[in-house]
């Protein structure tokens, strides 16, 4: 099994989670981080390190965010690896822990149904 980035990431792309990653696992898209389900092993040290809790281990991800498996393996494929510590996006502090507006935006922009 693989972790996976959440919806939480969204608008934030904090990558404190990419500089302790042992298999550069992780790929960004413009509005937030996805792993690759084929590359990560498992090993949990990025869970912690994620200040919005976006990282999740596939067996415990929530039934609303089931979605976010497909959408973190689809977008792995085509958007570039990323295994350096960056700053986190502008809005970050704005769109911080509102989940619904999160979910929206990926809902309009990538068609994601949240269950």
């Amino acid at each position: 099994m693989a972790y996976v980035v959440t919806s939480a990431c969204v608008k934030c792309k904090y990558t404190d989670c990419v500089e302790v990653c042992p298999v550069d696992c992780f790929y960004e898209i413009d509005e937030m981080l996805v792993i690759h389900p084929d590359e990560c092993i498992d090993c949990g040290i990025c869970e912690p390190e994620c200040p919005e809790e976006a990282i999740v281990e596939e067996a415990d991800l929530p039934d609303a965010e089931q979605a976010m498996m497909q959408f973190n393996a689809e977008q792995a494929e085509k958007a570039n690896g990323i295994w350096e510590r960056k700053d986190p996006l502008p809005e970050a502090d704005e769109w911080h822990g509102d989940t619904a507006r999160k979910r929206a935006f990926l809902s309009n922009k990538y068609g994601i149904m949240f269950g």
